[in-house]
């Protein structure tokens, strides 16, 4: 049975760890130390860096697919795996378009779907322009890396744009500017495409975010119409298509007020928005890009109810006395149908430590219990102010 290996060793790679034991295939792990998430339930780990060639050439012996749960690789070494003989999976020359938000941008624009207002900023003039212009605040955005709201800015006056631009190309960080859009809520579009050019979506879903940051993820999205729904999962499909997607690929949408979605960003690996699956979908999101890698057919993606909500659970600004295991005995006995997902990650404000999915019904219940569930997972406080020991 083949070999996957997967570059990064956090929680996206350990989540797909699970999915690869069932199918019978193994899951390598290229990973920088022994306490990150992959690393402690993977017996295949290979130490190192994800820029360092020798350590990816290490990672990638013998195995059928070489894939990511990060962005972060250089795609010039990609390039010469791929010379090598390696099967990267999305190829370098999709993931660039993950990896350069100035590069996606324009790719999407030649492509004629829909994006924000945009524009390289090179100089603390361009920035200048483009607010006056386009409006003010707007958001500053690095080219590369950034994610969870880093990399991200909002200046609101041609100053603070000043400020901010002249720092950061001073420290070599290329910048994007983009208009700032009154938008509705936050969406994902979920699509798997495999070699053979099989490609299925799941529902689009909201996503609501807190300090720039996922924080709930609602499937499927509710109130969506039909219509938009279509549109914003065939956005998706051809997207795949045209970038030559190989494995999952999230489409992260912003809705505007005026009933229309615009691309905000792409993810090529499995996502946050897409947590919810593993529960809530008859196929989840990490056997799903096994799948695709390995370019077995796709899986059915049906929803396995009418509502599944996805609650991150995060780091409490001090984290509780009460011990991860007991709140969890607590939430069990409380929740006995609350799906958890833990990372084997130390608590630490705002970092994402596991997840929690509740499957339903009625979207305002399933949601609170799903938000009541993580915040407990995280403070060791009921919302509701349930008394676990019931004295």
């Amino acid at each position: 049975m083949p070999t996957v290996t997967m570059i990064g060793g956090g929680q996206l790679a350990r989540m797909t760890h699970q999915a690869a034991i069932a199918l019978g295939s193994t899951l390598r792990v290229l990973a920088a130390a022994p306490g990150e998430p992959a690393a402690q339930v993977s017996p295949n780990v290979v130490y190192g860096s994800h820029d360092d060639i020798d350590a990816l050439r290490e990672a990638a012996r013998g195995s059928h697919a070489l894939t990511f749960d990060h962005e972060h690789v250089p795609t010039e070494h990609l390039e010469v795996l791929v010379a090598e003989g390696v099967n990267v999976a999305p190829p370098p020359q999709a993931l660039i378009f993950a990896q350069d938000k100035l590069a996606m941008r324009e790719k999407l624009s030649s492509l004629g779907l829909p994006v924000p207002a945009f524009t390289a900023v090179d100089s603390v003039a361009d920035a200048v322009k483009f607010g006056d212009e386009h409006g003010w605040p707007f958001v500053l955005k690095a080219v590369r890396g950034g994610y969870d709201g880093r990399g991200v800015w909002m200046p609101a006056s041609a100053d603070e744009a000043t400020e901010l631009v002249a720092d950061q190309l001073a420290h070599g960080v290329r910048l994007l500017a983009e208009a700032k859009v009154p938008l509705k809520r936050e969406l994902s579009a979920m699509v798997a495409r495999s070699p053979f050019g099989q490609a299925a979506t799941w529902p689009v879903v909201e996503t609501v975010q807190r300090d720039g940051q996922c924080a709930v993820v609602i499937a499927p999205a509710p109130d969506l119409s039909e219509e938009l729904a279509a549109r914003a999962e065939t956005m998706a499909l051809e997207l795949a298509a045209g970038l030559g997607v190989v494995g999952v690929m999230a489409v992260e949408l912003f809705e505007t007020h005026d009933g229309e979605v615009l691309v905000n960003e792409l993810a090529m690996r499995p996502h946050n928005s897409g947590h919810w699956g593993m529960d809530g979908s008859r196929t989840g999101q990490f056997e799903q890009h096994i799948r695709a890698v390995l370019d077995y057919p796709l899986g059915d993606t049906t929803p396995l109810a009418p509502v599944t909500v996805m609650s991150n659970i995060l780091g409490a600004a001090e984290a509780p006395e009460m011990s991860m295991d007991e709140r969890l005995h607590h939430l069990f006995a409380r929740m006995p149908d609350a799906k958890v997902h833990l990372y084997g990650k130390g608590e630490r404000p705002n970092r994402k430590i596991g997840h929690i999915n509740i499957l339903g019904n009625d979207v305002e219940f399933v949601r609170e219990k799903a938000e009541r569930a993580a915040t407990w997972m995280s403070t060791g406080v009921w919302t509701d102010g349930w008394d676990s020991h019931g004295e």
